[in-house]
């Protein structure tokens, strides 16, 4: 492999001694290659096996011309969205336009088109018709069967039918996108391509299909949104590389969207490999010019220590997409990274992170999940912790020490996030220990999310008590090793079930310890989640039974309002909330009171406010003529029985 960025335009192709490109890599993201994102380890794993990539970042969907920079590349166009979904990317869950884009040179936002995959693949079909499209990324793997879609508030078909695309590659995707290399060059047609683990593709015919359970058709999820629960339910219990079974839906009589089974997760020694790559760690020069590309500036210093993770949150996509099964890398891959470190000028001597979508876990969480895979119908830490479950933190907390110990290296820091209530499970205490004394910069963000246990079963969280223990622990560890560190909690509001009730309880909650949150996440819909599915049916999918939905946006913002009921400018929302949930018992003066009562507009305060003032004064200026007298009597008395 040549060390340097992979060839941005037809330019860098030639110098290259290319004359075409096997796959040109289209992404809504600006090009940076560093193993945090996507489009640099799937294009990098390609360059490994020996294919030639030529990468188009962020081109203009409004211009045809703006694909064609390589012309049409031998085996394929490979088109990813980027980092996140692009919905996402653009607008908050109040559905308003965001101001910034971190993954475009400079923040600007506007350079990547709404449905950015459905986007680029129907603008690549305009100019070559027959060439192979490939979707990748989260954009494409979380739409990757009918979705329900949280922006245009309706059910959505597969994104590969939309796009015109051939293929999506779900999942991580370094196993299936060099099989369909593979396939591709071997001259297998693209249509044919029906078998390879960790895709969809899409068919006329069943004919070719073995072993797949057939999904309601889209007509039959349109009809009836508990058809689309029981679907979607069936698509969560066969996320599993092991036990997952081939999925079939179907568009009208002669068009199928099959999903093959997930592809089998990376071994350590293929982790390794995976981010031993050349990368350069960076954004690609031209951009310097424009205020670099915001995005990398978290992760520059930051270790990807694991993927997957078995935490189960209802609200979180990453099942559908990581999957349940955990993969590490080694520590020698990891202190070799980190040495790299010190080969930057931008080093401080500062790692920013050691972990993934969940920082404490490094083994898989049962021995049979690398064999059998992970259970269809249980959790593995929820409602409580699985009895085969191995919570053990040596082999991080070993790690960490290594880290730690490297010449140079200040502070290994912990970002990405501890699951508390795996932390609370391991019997020993040697982590959460170490955790206080060397990795925690003054604070530590965990994420209870809610303190109800009605809104917590719904979103696949333990119970509040498990958390309360937890932060007494980590108030005690922190008073022995005479340390002055907080928790910061990260809370989420309009969760389904959560009913004004609920979100009163939480204030209060917030009331009694004294935490005044700054930011508030209101549920996002996004999709592939049981949360989102909850939000769409009304139902919980896993046992249809019916939930609560907060819709309506005036009654979300109260339940934002009441998480920051100190800020004035949420008073009247916080009043109207607490009068509609029967708690006007916590309006007033009291210390358990969230807000106190406003009897009028200012204008009507004021002049009470003088009233009272003025009230003072006379009752000050009598004391004083009472005072006054006293002291004349007084007076009087000495001079006429004056001390002998």
């Amino acid at each position: 492999m040549t060390k340097g960025f992979l060839p941005v335009c037809r330019k860098d192709m030639l110098e290259r001694g290319w004359e075409e490109v096997d796959f040109v890599y289209i992404s809504g993201d600006a090009y940076v290659d560093h193993p945090s994102f996507g489009a640099a380890i799937i294009t990098r794993t390609l360059e490994a096996c020996g294919y030639r990539v030529g990468i188009i970042s962020q081109p203009d969907w409004r211009d045809t011309e703006s694909i064609t920079v390589f012309g049409e590349p031998r085996l394929g166009f490979l088109v990813s969205a980027g980092n996140m979904d692009s919905m996402v990317n653009h607008y908050s869950v109040s559905k308003k336009r965001r101001r910034t884009d971190a993954y475009t040179p400079g923040g600007e936002m506007g350079k990547r088109p709404d449905y950015a995959a459905v986007v680029y693949g129907n603008l690549i079909r305009k100019v070559f018709k027959k060439t192979p499209v490939i979707l990748g990324g989260i954009e494409a793997s979380l739409r990757r069967m009918a979705h329900y879609d949280y922006w245009s508030d309706r059910l959505k078909r597969s994104v590969l039918l939309d796009s015109g695309a051939d293929l999506i590659s779900y999942g991580m995707g370094e196993r299936s996108i060099v099989e369909i290399a593979q396939a591709l060059e071997a001259g297998i047609d693209i249509k044919d391509i029906t078998f390879i683990p960790g895709t969809v593709c899409k068919v006329k015919s069943l004919d070719c299909v073995y072993d797949g359970v057939v999904l309601p058709s889209f007509e039959q999820l349109k009809e009836d949104k508990l058809n689309y629960a029981r679907s979607f339910y069936t698509q969560y219990c066969n996320t599993d590389p092991f036990s997952g079974k081939r999925l079939i839906e179907a568009y009208g009589e002669h068009l199928y969207v099959v999903q093959n089974p997930p592809s089998k997760p990376l071994s350590q020694e293929e982790m390794d490999q995976v981010y031993s790559y050349p990368y350069m760690r960076a954004y690609h020069p031209s951009y310097e010019k424009l205020g670099g590309v915001p995005a990398i500036s978290e992760v520059k210093f930051s270790l990807i220590s694991n993927r997957g993770c078995f935490g189960g949150c209802n609200f979180c996509a990453l099942t559908f997409h990581q999957g349940r099964i955990l993969q590490t890398r080694s520590h020698e891959s990891l202190v070799k990274e980190a040495e790299g470190f010190k080969k930057d000028k931008d080093f401080k001597g500062y790692i920013h992170d050691v972990g993934g979508p969940t920082a404490n876990f490094r083994i898989p969480s049962c021995k049979k999940q690398l064999s059998a895979g992970v259970c269809k119908n249980r959790q593995c830490l929820f409602p409580k912790p699985c009895k085969n479950l191995r919570a053990d933190h040596r082999d991080y907390v070993e790690l960490l020490k290594k880290l730690r110990s490297i010449p140079g290296v200040k502070k290994v820091f912990i970002r990405s996030g501890i699951r508390f209530d795996y932390l609370m499970a391991d019997k020993e205490d040697k982590f959460f220990r170490e955790l206080c004394e060397f990795h925690v910069s003054g604070q530590l963000k965990v994420a209870p999310e809610h303190v109800s246990d009605k809104v917590l079963s719904k979103m696949g969280k333990p119970e509040n008590s498990v958390y309360e223990a937890f932060v007494k622990k980590y108030g005690r560890i922190n008073k022995e090793l005479c340390k002055d560190q907080y928790l910061v909690p990260y809370l989420m509001s309009s969760h389904p079930g959560s009913t004004l009730k609920e979100a009163v309880r939480l204030a209060e909650y917030l009331n009694q310890t004294g935490h005044s949150p700054q930011q508030v996440q209101d549920f996002y819909p996004t999709p592939s989640t049981i949360s989102t599915c909850m939000y769409y049916t009304g139902v919980d999918p896993r046992d249809m039974s019916k939930v609560y939905v907060p819709k309506n946006p005036h009654e979300k913002a109260m339940q934002r309002a009441l998480i920051q009921y100190r800020d004035p400018k949420n008073h009247e929302l916080v009043k109207e909330a607490l009068c509609k949930a029967g708690r006007t018992d916590l309006i007033g003066y009291g210390r358990h009171c969230l807000i106190r009562p406003r009897e009028g507009t200012e204008r009507e305060e004021k002049p009470k406010m003088q009233r009272n003032r003025t009230e003072r004064l006379e009752n000050r200026s009598e004391k004083q003529k009472i005072t006054g007298k006293k002291k004349t009597i007084r007076n009087v008395h000495k001079k006429k029985y004056p001390k002998k």
